[in-house]
């Protein structure tokens, strides 16, 4: 797995061994960031279920100002901060290790907000849709911010929930990329 573009594009990166991470592939990840497009630049981006840290790192290679990733998985934090350190990103990056929902709630509740949030939960079960409900009411969101939503393709998302709404979808073999931009009230 590499950076795709940018300016750490061809720099390989670390995952763990084993099963537990899925990293997102090339195509998704071009795919994210062809959608996503120069509104990357400069953007205070959250990378939620980071894993190895792939689309954060993608995103600050591409220009985002900062990233914020949150995973709890032992071994994917252990590629995610080496791939960090190999990148010289660690002063753009903080990494919260934890459960991705009570992270949410203590970002919210701490006044952060972002510009653009990444959301690459696991396949199985309701998950996603379990955090696009915790995002909903837009507490982390600047105007306009965009929520990536990746996802298992039988999955059901809404199309609007909270102040988000839905302006792009795409289905990718057994993925489906879900775009959304919080309304300004």
């Amino acid at each position: 797995m590499r950076i795709s573009a940018g300016e750490h594009r061809g720099r390989r990166l670390h995952s763990p061994k084993g099963s537990r991470t899925r990293p997102t592939s090339d195509l998704l990840r071009q795919a994210i960031f062809n959608v996503l497009g120069s509104e990357i630049r400069g953007a205070r981006v959250l990378d939620l279920f980071a894993g190895t840290g792939a689309l954060g790192l993608e995103a600050l290679s591409r220009g985002a100002a900062t990233a914020t990733f949150v995973e709890r998985d032992r071994g994917a934090l252990e590629s995610l901060h080496a791939n960090l350190m190999e990148l010289n990103l660690s002063a753009r990056a903080r990494v919260l290790a934890g459960d991705v929902i009570l992270t949410l709630e203590w970002l919210a509740a701490s006044g952060e907000r972002f510009e653009c949030v990444l959301l690459d939960p696991p396949y199985a079960g309701d998950l996603g849709v379990r955090v696009v409900e915790t995002l909903a009411p837009g507490l982390i969101f600047c105007d306009n911010a965009l929520l990536v939503v990746q996802a298992f393709h039988k999955s059901e998302f809404p199309e609007r929930i909270g102040v988000l709404s839905r302006f792009w979808q795409r289905r990718y073999g057994e993925s489906r990329l879900m775009v959304y931009r919080k309304e300004i009230a």
